[in-house]
């Protein structure tokens, strides 16, 4: 019976994560005595040192350094989960923050998690995990950031996306 109440559990955050699109993340930060919103994501792990991000080196997109110490930094699409944006996945102990953006990130509810070796980036491969949101980034700062790179096409997607969502 427990294993088919876990079961149960399990795919109803996965249909209620699913169903989450990030527009509805504007009011999904903890309030006090309120359980945090939990949200169905695809991970993938990524490296300063491979070659998608050589040219960046240890920066991130908000001119400071990828970190894995008390928060982690995570790249994902900022229309969805705005810079600042504090996670936690479910079962782990291990905070985020989103302080970084990629192009494969774009128009996906993907977020990368940035972590300090190659050889962790292959263990961590790809996974859809449950996260917990702890505290949900600014949308207008993340406008603010964005609007001078709109050269890049994946970039005046987010701008458009945000523009839209403020």
């Amino acid at each position: 019976m427990r294993t088919f109440q876990a079961v149960s559990l399990g795919v109803s955050i996965f249909v209620v994560g699913c169903s989450q699109d990030g527009s509805q993340l504007k009011n999904g930060t903890a309030q006090r005595g309120k359980p945090n919103k939990l949200v169905q994501v695809k991970t993938t792990a990524y490296c300063h040192t491979e070659r998608a991000h050589r040219g960046y080196g240890k920066s991130n997109a908000v001119d400071g350094r990828l970190t894995a110490a008390e928060f982690n930094s995570a790249a994902a699409d900022w229309s969805r989960f705005p810079v600042g944006t504090k996670f936690r996945i479910v079962g782990s102990n291990r905070l985020y923050v989103v302080d970084d953006y990629g192009a494969a990130l774009v128009g996906t509810n993907t977020i990368d998690l940035y972590v300090p070796s190659r050889r962790e980036m292959a263990n961590w491969g790809c996974r859809r995990v449950t996260i917990e949101l702890l505290e949900v980034g600014s949308y207008q700062q993340s406008l603010k950031i964005l609007k001078p790179r709109c050269r890049i096409a994946y970039v005046r997607r987010m701008v458009r996306d945000l523009e839209h969502q403020i």
